[in-house]
């Protein structure tokens, strides 16, 4: 059997593809000739060159597959040009899911997100019945990937097999970019998390959305969506983790929504003008005035979606970083 993935050089889709190559699929995997490909090394994935965006390129690339894995995705919540994150995330959607039509793929996955999702003022954990109005989500990246599934369902009336995965939180180790909740680990292992505000999200170690990944394309019934969840945390209890395995001291200061977000609106048009992404970027600050729980049980129940504990998945992704030199060691 083969497996196309896209986003293979990054976070979750590389780990995919090392879940694929581990069951004896060959794998190909879709690269754009300006990505790093670092997370590939050493794997015997078939490369082909292409991009999401370009039709010509997936369709060749797709072309004797028997599924798709499209984890692709442009995972950012401050772009200088928010037209950028709409391209790869809804037109390089509509791309894959129509050359895996043309061409009779018989199975598709489609990486969503938890951002699709209305988050409960209370704070209770949602399931995949919580789908979120498009007015009512925060920034560009929530909308694309909604906008992006309003392209999946298009796909599920014609007929498409498609079974969309939300991961929550990934953590671990190959988060290279890193994503925004790698770059929360990052801040707090550089000494650049002084306080916390009261919010919380759910976390999943990237080996169990790779894992996800699979048993949603063997088990799961396509016109469903599975969320990929594991452990709900406030912030604070995920600074105290992070202290524990880095031998480092939580922050004891609670800040009220109000000064971060004063901070991203004095921040924003400095980094305009600067020509750089803020360092505490306004949507971010929007999306952490609620507690983003989430109920990954139907993913369990369904397609037997791993839980391993989260404190080995942190403590990969505290050592990742440390010894790639994104973060200081802690002092002896």
């Amino acid at each position: 059997m083969t497996s196309f993935v896209t986003g293979a050089t990054g976070f979750v889709g590389a780990q995919v593809a090392r879940a694929l190559l581990a069951t004896g699929r060959r794998v190909r995997c879709l690269i754009r000739p300006t990505s790093d490909a670092a997370l590939l090394d050493g794997l015997s994935v078939d490369r082909t060159a292409g991009d999401v965006t370009d039709a010509p390129s997936v369709r060749r690339g797709m072309s004797g597959c028997d599924e798709v894995f499209h984890c692709a995705a442009d995972y950012r919540l401050y772009a200088r040009d928010p037209a950028e994150i709409y391209r790869t995330n809804v037109e390089g959607t509509r791309v894959v899911l129509g050359a895996a039509e043309a061409l009779g793929v018989r199975r598709i996955v489609h990486t969503s997100s938890v951002a699709t999702l209305a988050a409960r003022a209370d704070g209770t954990p949602v399931d995949e019945r919580a789908v979120a109005r498009l007015d009512d989500v925060i920034g560009d990246y929530k909308r694309s990937k909604l906008l992006a599934e309003r392209e999946v369902e298009a796909a599920w009336a014609r007929g498409l097999p498609v079974v969309v995965v939300s991961p929550s939180t990934p953590v671990g180790d190959g988060d290279v970019k890193p994503t925004p909740t790698g770059k929360i680990i990052v801040d707090f292992l550089a000494g650049r998390f002084p306080a916390y505000v009261d919010t919380g999200l759910n976390l999943i170690d990237v080996r169990d959305v790779a894992a996800g990944h699979l048993l949603a394309a063997e088990r799961g019934r396509p016109g469903e969506r599975y969320i990929l969840a594991n452990a709900n945390m406030t912030l604070k209890e995920l600074l105290a983790t992070l202290a524990h395995i880095a031998g480092r001291s939580a922050p004891r200061l609670r800040l009220p929504h109000w000064v971060p977000l004063a901070i991203a609106h004095v921040e924003a048009p400095i980094a305009r003008l600067l020509r750089r992404a803020p360092r505490v970027p306004l949507d971010g600050v929007r999306m952490a005035k609620k507690t983003m729980f989430f109920d990954g049980s139907k993913a369990v129940r369904e397609l037997g979606l791993p839980q391993s504990p989260i404190e080995p998945a942190l403590r990969r992704a505290v050592d990742w970083f440390i010894a790639r030199g994104y973060a200081p060691r802690a002092a002896a």
